[in-house]
C-alpha cells in the first residue's frame, strides 16, 4: 500500500506538526483557565437583547475586580473572567450585568476556584494523563505478548506511545496558538477531551495492530511467506475504510456540537475534533508504518 511505500513523507508531516506544536508551547505556553490557576468565570444571558459591552464594563469597573476579561458569547450572552469572587460580591456582579435592574438576565454559569485548588487540579490532570498512557502501553504489551517475530510485543507498545504523544501534542499546540491570539483557555474539560482522544486513538491503533497479528499468523501457513511490509500494508488497507468512517461520523457529530452547542462546550468539542483527527492520522499513517521501520532497523543490525 502507498502508505507503507511513502511512509517517510507521512513521518515528515507528523514531525512538522509535532515540532510546530512543541514550538507553540515553548513560545506562547498555555492560557490556563480558572480550573488551574484559580479565579472566577461568570456567564450571563439576556432575555430581552444584549446591551452594549461598554455599558456593562462601566458597572463592573466600579467593583474593583482588578484585571478582568469580558467577552460576548453567542448572540445574547457575556462571559466574565476575573479574580476569585466571594459570596458577598455575587449579587453585585449580577446587578452590574443587569445594569442595576434595567435588563432581565439569567446567570447560566458562576464558578469560583481558589489558587490552591487550581494547582491541585493541574497536578491531578497531568498524573491522570500519564497513568492512562502507562496503562495503555501495559495492555498492548500484554495483548501482543505472543507476537515475537519479526517485531516483539514491547515495540508495539513503544510505537503506541509515539502515536499517543503525537495525538496529545497536536491539539495542545493548537490551543496554545488559539490561547495566544484568541484567548482560548485550558480547563479540566480540555484534559477530559485529551483522555477521550487517547482512548479513541489507541482503539484505532489496536484495530490495525490486531489485523497485523492475524495476517502474520495466516502468513505462517503459506508456502511462500509474505514480507512484513506487505503484511502491514494489507492490514492497513483492510482497516482503512473502517477507521476513516468511524472517525468521520464522530467528527461530524462534534462539528454539530461545536456549531450549535452551548458556549461552555465549544472548546471541549474543538479539542476532540482536532485530537480525533490527529489520532486517526497517527494510527494509519504513523503507527503502522513505524512497525515496518522498526523491522527494517532490526534486519540491518543483524
Amino acid at each position: 500500500m502507498f502508505i507503507i511505500k511513502y511512509r517517510k513523507i507521512f513521518y515528515a508531516l507528523s514531525g512538522i506538526l509535532t515540532a510546530l506544536s512543541v514550538g507553540a508551547l515553548f513560545v506562547w505556553g498555555l492560557n490556563l483557565g480558572i480550573d488551574f490557576k484559580g479565579g472566577a468565570i461568570v456567564e450571563v444571558s439576556y432575555l430581552e437583547g444584549r446591551p452594549e459591552i461598554s455599558a456593562v464594563k462601566e458597572n463592573l469597573d466600579k467593583l474593583s475586580l482588578g484585571s478582568y476579561s469580558l467577552q460576548p458569547a453567542g448572540s445574547d450572552s457575556f462571559i466574565l473572567r476575573s479574580r476569585v469572587i466571594n459570596d458577598a460580591e455575587r449579587p453585585l456582579i449580577q446587578e452590574s450585568f443587569s445594569l442595576k435592574g434595567a435588563e432581565k438576565v439569567e446567570v447560566k454559569r458562576f464558578n469560583s476556584i481558589g489558587p490552591v485548588l487550581g494547582k491541585e487540579a493541574a497536578i491531578k490532570s497531568i498524573i491522570s494523563i500519564l497513568i492512562v498512557i502507562f496503562c495503555i502501553v501495559i495492555f498492548i504489551a500484554f495483548a501482543f505478548r505472543k507476537v515475537s517475530e519479526p517485531v516483539s510485543s514491547w515495540k508495539y507498545g513503544f510505537i503506541a506511545i509515539i502515536a499517543l504523544l503525537h495525538d496529545v501534542l497536536v491539539p495542545t499546540g493548537v490551543f496554545a496558538v488559539l490561547g495566544y491570539y484568541y484567548g482560548y483557555e485550558i480547563d479540566t474539560l480540555f484534559v477530559t477531551a485529551l483522555l477521550v482522544v487517547l482512548g479513541f486513538s489507541i482503539h484505532d491503533t489496536i484495530v490495525v495492530f490486531d489485523r497485523v497479528r492475524e495476517n502474520l499468523n495466516l502468513s505462517r501457513g503459506y508456502r511462500e511467506k509474505k514480507s512484513f511490509d506487505k503484511i502491514v500494508g494489507e492490514s492497513v488497507s483492510q482497516t482503512f475504510t473502517r477507521s476513516i468512517n468511524t472517525s468521520l461520523t464522530t467528527v461530524l457529530a462534534l462539528v454539530a456540537l461545536y456549531i450549535f452547542g452551548a458556549e461552555s462546550t465549544k472548546h471541549f468539542s474543538l479539542a476532540l475534533i482536532i485530537g480525533i483527527t490527529a489520532g486517526t492520522y497517527s494510527s494509519i499513517f504513523l503507527g503502522s508504518p513505524l512497525l515496518v521501520t522498526f523491522e527494517k532497523w532490526q534486519n540491518r543490525k543483524k
